[in-house]
Parts: C-alpha cells; sequence; structure tokens
C-alpha cells in the first residue's frame, strides 16, 4: 500500500500527541522507514484554532526523520467516516494502510473499505497498559460502530469536503 492513513485522536494540552497518538505515529514512521509506504496522511481534528492534531502529527514525524514532502495534513478528520471519505475524495487515495489502536481497526479498515478505499490496517497495541483508557476506549468500539454502520447507510458527505488535493499525488510523485 502506498499510503500510511493515520487516524487522529487526542493531543495534549502542550499540543504534543497523547500516548495512544504517538504509538499510532510510531508504527507509521517505521511503515515509512522500511519502505512500506511512500506517503503518509495524517487525518485529524482542527475544529479550533487552539487545536490540531494533523500538525502535531506532522510535526512529530518530521522530528522523527520523515521528510515533510511525505507527510500531507488532512485538517477535517473528525471522525474515522470523514477521514476515510476524505482520504478518498479529497486526496485520492485508492489503497491504504491504516494506522490506529488494535481495537478500532475493524471499524476503520470496514468503513474506507465500504467508502473505496482498498484498506489493510496495522493496531497497535501497546496502549493496553493504559488499563482503564483502553477498556473504555475498547468498550466505545461498541456504540462507534453503529454510528459507523448509519454513516455507511446513509452515504452522508463528510462535514467538509473541499476540492481536489494533491498532496498524496505530489508526495508519491517525488522520489
Amino acid at each position: 500500500m502506498p499510503v500510511a492513513l493515520v487516524l487522529g485522536t487526542r493531543v495534549q494540552a502542550d499540543g504534543t500527541p497523547a500516548p495512544f497518538l504517538a504509538a499510532r505515529l510510531e508504527i507509521a514512521r517505521e511503515l515509512y522507514a522500511t519502505g512500506k509506504v511512500q506517503a503518509i496522511l495524517v487525518s485529524g481534528d482542527n475544529m479550533r484554532h487552539e487545536y490540531n492534531e494533523p500538525e502535531a502529527m506532522q510535526r512529530w514525524l518530521i522530528e522523527r526523520g520523515v521528510p515533510a514532502d511525505k507527510v500531507v495534513l488532512d485538517y477535517a478528520g473528525f471522525d474515522t467516516y470523514d477521514s476515510c471519505a476524505r482520504a478518498k475524495r479529497i486526496f485520492g487515495v485508492e489503497r491504504a494502510t491504516l494506522v490506529t489502536q488494535q481495537f478500532h481497526l475493524a471499524r476503520a479498515v470496514t468503513v474506507c473499505r465500504h467508502l473505496g478505499v482498498d484498506a489493510i490496517g496495522v493496531g497497535d497495541e501497546t496502549a493496553r497498559e493504559y488499563g482503564r483508557t483502553w477498556q473504555f476506549a475498547s468498550a466505545r468500539e461498541y456504540g462507534a460502530s453503529i454510528k459507523a454502520a448509519l454513516d455507511v447507510l446513509s452515504g452522508r458527505d463528510p462535514v467538509h469536503l473541499g476540492r481536489r488535493e494533491t498532496g498524496i499525488d505530489d508526495a508519491l510523485r517525488t522520489g
């Protein structure tokens, strides 16, 4: 798969990725470093000026050696459905390796596939060390799966669509 799609999650008050997000980013960095992907699309929430998941993800990846021109930002990945829909419709992603936590992986891959992205996934399990958080997030998946099914069945548009962006095309074109 040429593109890693990293799904956003919480950024700390100081603008650094929280542990779940840092674990996702480390997987994406490894995928890039080993040549398994040629570009990384970071998709997350930037609904408020003072909160910016995509830029926090970009900064983390660049600080750890991923070239800036290989990291593409999606500022409107407000949920899994929006991230997958925008990857396909805005960024032109046809095939992707999704990067998230293991408990979220089945839903994320299923949603992306239903939206036309040939998706596989890599799930992080190191977050299990955060026992209660892991348990809560795993339990949350039940409700989130119902919402995802309704989103897919409704065929709703993402919160923000916009024009086609060429960032992924450009990242894949450069050596």
